[in-house]
């Protein structure tokens, strides 16, 4: 189960930076009823979760393959997710250009392209899940995967739930301090990840 609460961490760490698609759902509970927050949130997991669970196991069979790229990926895997500590740390809320008067079938057509059609994205997720499949033992990856789908429905959930709540009293540069949160723990699981791989080395 250590597994698991891993997943669960770098899930939150991942998921919880306010982004594009954060301020999305932050938006959409603003202004929007419960059953299109709930929509909203479905379909943006959705896409999330499918493309995170293909970089998993696509790598792992990647792995299977050539063994000797276990250590190539956890250095730059590693070197990828402390970037993307960086970034999130330094990064400030900003609810401009999100538009949340969209129909469901833009919903899903956003969503898709933001996760899938991203190219840097794809290398991100790639990256990162390939050091972290690369890190842990080969029956334990499901409860890290696990715990990583917990986080995105948890997150979501909580996020939309206390925005809807607290809608006239909250405003969204007051949640910066989810980013430098974030932002440390992608420092410290990626400088974990880089020094997994040097090891493999020495």
């Amino acid at each position: 189960m250590t597994y698991f609460w891993e997943g669960l961490l770098i899930g939150f760490a991942v998921l919880a930076p306010i982004g594009m698609q954060n301020l999305f759902i932050i938006n959409t509970a603003l202004v929007q009823k419960a059953s299109r927050i709930i929509i909203t949130i479905l379909i943006v997991a959705f896409f999330d979760l499918t493309l995170s669970v293909s970089a998993f196991y696509g790598i792992g069979a990647i792995f299977d393959i050539w063994p000797f790229l276990k250590g190539i990926v956890l250095l730059l895997g590693g070197a990828v997710i402390f970037y993307m500590g960086y970034t999130v740390f330094n990064s400030e809320p900003n609810v401009s250009h999100v538009d949340t008067n969209v129909t469901i079938w833009n919903i899903v057509t956003t969503a898709f392209a933001v996760a899938w059609l991203n190219p840097q994205a794809l290398i991100d997720v790639t990256m990162m899940f390939g050091a972290v499949k690369a890190s842990i033992p080969e029956e334990s990856s499901i409860y890290f995967l696990l715990g990583y789908i917990v986080s995105a429905f948890a997150w979501f959930g909580a996020l939309s739930t206390i925005i809807h709540k607290l809608a006239k009293r909250i405003k969204i540069s007051q949640l910066v301090w989810i980013n430098r949160i974030c932002g440390l723990i992608l420092f410290g699981y990626g400088a974990k990840l880089f020094i997994d791989g040097v090891l493999l080395y020495i």
